[in-house]
């Protein structure tokens, strides 16, 4: 995508965004809050006052407090959470029966104007920051936001994810021949890569592009044009090339990964999260509890495209039966994960499914056995650690002033999570319906 095309596409939805962005006011703010989800124990404490200013948690006081100057927002019906934290979305799609064709048809300014729509369900949803895991429109979307020229989540975005020839990233898959030969095998700056040095490139493409983390395709996919959901498509030295450069531009690599192999040379080569994990066994969970790693289900992922895989002509038939296989099965490797002591972080991988749809995730953990207290914990203090920053997923003096409210205790009731009713980012009011 062109600079001048993104550029178009956004100063013509700031446009219609600037009203909303225009009412907010940089005023403190004393948020008297019915409950406080604390993340760093996972319990439900009582009544709280959070008095916030310039963009940030100036204080956490006992009670129904009032706070000189500040203006007095009543959450006493509600619990008030540090903002939610998606590290799985694809901020520039979303799946449709349409999707495989569009590509053929649509400008990548046509993907802008949408992705100004999905970073606003994003963050009406609760979702203060993603990590958004592949898609060439989504860094200048993140400039966008962190300009104030549209509303959305903070973003840190993985641009072009890395994958190797034929894999589940590579962009030419299911072109014909005379397509093919015509645009050429794409490299490394597409992000395809086939040996070490290609690995370097790649990650060096990505850090000139400027994306804030790495994304790889350690196995097959389910969505992409391709026969294999689950076989391995680097080499250990490939990963270890990729993470080993990452490192040095302070870089974080995110590993898709379906199949068992896949997994075990991902977590071997030193990557931070493996997102997916549909076969994992229990020598590649001892492996990433040794190595430390991240597991990012993205549960509702799994059950949206095997609940599509039912419906004739949702996916192309080379998808369909990946759909149906790999998709029934994530939830069930999520709550063996969870209770085998992996490290699980919350991540939906939306996109996949109706951008704004993300809380429901909450639900779908709790199904597989994960306590409520422990899945607002993987949207929380768990995110920040994969993100690598102290600055959020607590709601703690000094820390950004990233805050949601929900009605009743969603520890108790983790459906409470569908209704958001107060959205604050960086002290700035986005959502607001008491």
């Amino acid at each position: 995508m062109t600079r001048l095309a993104t550029a178009v596409s956004i100063a013509l939805a700031a446009t219609f965004a600037a009203p909303a962005l225009a009412a907010t006011a940089a005023e403190p703010l004393a948020l008297q809050c019915g409950r406080l989800f604390d993340a760093r124990s996972g319990k439900i404490l009582s009544a709280r006052t959070v008095i916030v200013r310039d963009g940030k948690i100036e204080s956490v006081l006992e009670g129904r407090s009032e706070a000189p100057g500040a203006r007095t927002i009543d959450l006493s019906q509600h619990t008030c959470s540090p903002g939610w934290t998606d590290l799985h979305v694809h901020l520039g799609s979303q799946s449709s029966p349409q999707s495989y064709s569009e590509g053929f048809r649509l400008d990548e300014v046509d993907y802008a104007f949408r992705a100004v729509g999905y970073a606003k369900k994003t963050l009406q949803a609760g979702f203060t920051s993603v990590r958004d895991l592949g898609g060439e429109v989504t860094p200048h979307l993140r400039d966008a936001v962190n300009s104030g020229l549209v509303e959305g989540p903070r973003i840190w975005a993985a641009g072009k994810s890395i994958a190797t020839t034929g894999g589940h990233a590579d962009p030419t898959n299911g072109y014909n021949d005379a397509l093919s030969h015509l645009i050429g095998p794409p490299g490394p700056t597409e992000g395809v890569i086939n040996s070490i040095d290609d690995a370097r490139q790649a990650v060096r493409q990505r850090y000139k592009e400027g994306s804030d983390v790495i994304k790889i395709t350690a196995t097959g996919g389910v969505l992409s044009y391709a026969k294999s959901g689950d076989a391995p498509q680097f080499t250990v030295e490939e990963v270890k090339a990729i993470v080993d450069t990452a490192k040095d531009y302070g870089y974080r690599v995110a590993a898709h990964a379906h199949g068992t192999e896949g997994m075990k040379r991902a977590v071997l080569g030193g990557v931070t999260s493996i997102e997916h994990g549909t076969y994992m066994d229990a020598e590649v969970m001892s492996l990433m509890k040794q190595k430390g790693t991240w597991y990012v289900p993205t549960i509702y992922a799994g059950r949206f495209v095997a609940d599509k895989a039912k419906v004739e002509g949702y996916f192309p038939e080379v998808v369909r039966p990946k759909a149906a296989r790999i998709g029934a099965q994530i939830q069930d490797t999520a709550a063996r994960a969870y209770k085998n002591g992996v490290k699980i972080a919350f991540g939906t991988d939306m996109g996949v499914g109706p951008h704004g749809d993300n809380a429901r995730e909450f639900l779908y953990m709790v199904e597989a056995g994960i306590p409520a207290s422990v899945a607002l914990q993987a949207a929380t203090i768990r995110a920040a650690e994969v993100l690598g920053v102290d600055d959020q997923g607590v709601i703690e003096t000094g820390k950004r002033a990233d805050i949601v409210a929900v009605k009743g205790n969603p520890v108790e009731d983790i459906n409470m999570v569908m209704n958001v009713d107060f959205v604050m980012k960086d002290g700035q009011v986005y959502k607001q319906t008491l």
